[in-house]
């Protein structure tokens, strides 16, 4: 049956307004969320940029991450632990902070053989103290390396929809040939996150799943 151009008019219309209505409502299917993989990487306060890159050097942006305004960008730097085995390549993500951070993985520590303890993201009072060398210079940190802890990103509306809000910690399952569930797993609220749980590559690994899994916040 041959479609008049009234009735594709309409049909075009409707899809439109399910379109706007996805677009303006969380991304919530049920209880859950999708994934995304961390890699090693480092923030950068502009002091620091400078003393890596050079004098008035800013960051080249490359590619859009999925929480909005943080970016991946061109440069990489070198890390250096006590163990002089150097791990090359490590991405530079964006925007500048106010303090320099940087982020690896259980595995990545052992190959540094420094010991950075698992927290949030800017909580790195304490922590481990790791060197970043760059083409113009080098920085030593006395403290800034962690382990990030596995967290969920939420919207507000998000968070509404979960029953839970900033700072909770909820539990996790994730299905497949090697199910297990996580525990602690804290929720990160704020208007500019888009839905996301965020874990490091050993944890990916370990329970083989990549960008764009999904697992199930479990209702306890």
């Amino acid at each position: 049956m041959e479609l008049s151009n009234a009735q594709i008019a309409e049909l075009v219309k409707k899809v439109l307004a399910n379109v706007g209505e996805q677009v303006s409502t969380p991304v919530v299917s049920g209880d859950e969320v999708p994934v995304g993989v961390s890699n090693r990487h480092i923030h950068l306060n502009k002091a620091d940029l400078e003393t890596l890159f050079g004098a008035g050097y800013e960051l080249t942006p490359m590619k859009d991450l999925s929480q909005p305004g943080q970016y991946a960008c061109k440069e990489t730097l070198t890390l250096i632990g006590p163990a002089m085995r150097p791990i090359e390549n490590v991405r530079v993500l964006g925007p500048l902070r106010g303090k320099s951070q940087v982020e690896i993985s259980a595995t990545d520590s052992y190959v540094l053989k420094v010991k950075p303890p698992v927290r949030e993201s800017g909580n790195t009072a304490g922590s481990a103290p790791v060197t970043i060398v760059g083409p113009k210079g080098i920085v030593q940190l006395k403290e800034g390396c962690i382990i990030a802890n596995r967290h969920i990103h939420m919207s507000p509306a998000d968070g509404v929809a979960f029953g839970v809000k900033d700072g909770d910690t909820v539990t996790v399952d994730v299905a497949g040939k090697r199910r297990t569930r996580w525990y602690d797993v804290q929720v990160r609220v704020h208007p500019d996150f888009r839905l996301e749980m965020h874990i490091d590559t050993d944890d990916a690994n370990a329970v083989g799943i990549g960008n764009g899994a999904r697992v199930k916040v479990v209702k306890e």
